[in-house]
């Protein structure tokens, strides 16, 4: 396998937040993961690039940049956005922990990414802008191809 890449800048509007997902998941593809690990993949994806929607330019719109990378087996995708920045990265990695209750956020953000991913790194200055790592491995269990499994279906039925 080849290692690969996707670089992809969005604005920080809420409404890039499923485009960032789904191009994420579909990047992706070409390891051949199973329903559960893509599954993960947007779900930590999607936090990723909420929390930079809701928290790092304040009511104005910026700039988010994704990359995802491809070695081997393994996936890292970077969220980066280039606002405000977290005062206490420790901090805001505890869960319910959110520096905007009047949004009924629920601080949960980093908890699920690290959750969902293998690894999470969060890197963060103030007044600069943050950086969000996520690393996953890919199973390499060969996925049947969707011709294998309506072959398979078939011959049951027979």
């Amino acid at each position: 396998m080849h290692n690969n890449y996707v670089y992809i800048k969005i604005p920080s509007l809420s409404v890039n937040e499923s485009f960032a997902r789904a191009a994420v998941a579909a990047f992706c593809s070409s390891l051949n993961p199973t329903m559960s690990e893509i599954s993960d993949i947007k779900t930590a994806v999607s936090e990723a690039v909420t929390n930079a929607v809701v928290h790092a330019y304040e009511d104005e719109i910026g700039e988010i940049e994704i990359q995802c990378r491809i070695k081997g087996q393994v996936v890292e995708i970077i969220v980066e956005d280039f606002g405000c920045g977290i005062a206490d990265v420790e901090k805001a990695r505890e869960p319910l922990f959110t520096t905007r209750p009047e949004l009924e956020r629920s601080g949960m953000g980093f908890s699920v990414m690290e959750s969902f991913m293998d690894e999470l790194v969060v890197l963060s200055e103030k007044d600069v802008g943050t950086k969000v790592i996520l690393r996953k491995k890919i199973s390499e269990k060969k996925q049947k191809t969707l011709n294998e499994e309506f072959d398979d279906e078939k011959s049951e039925d027979d």
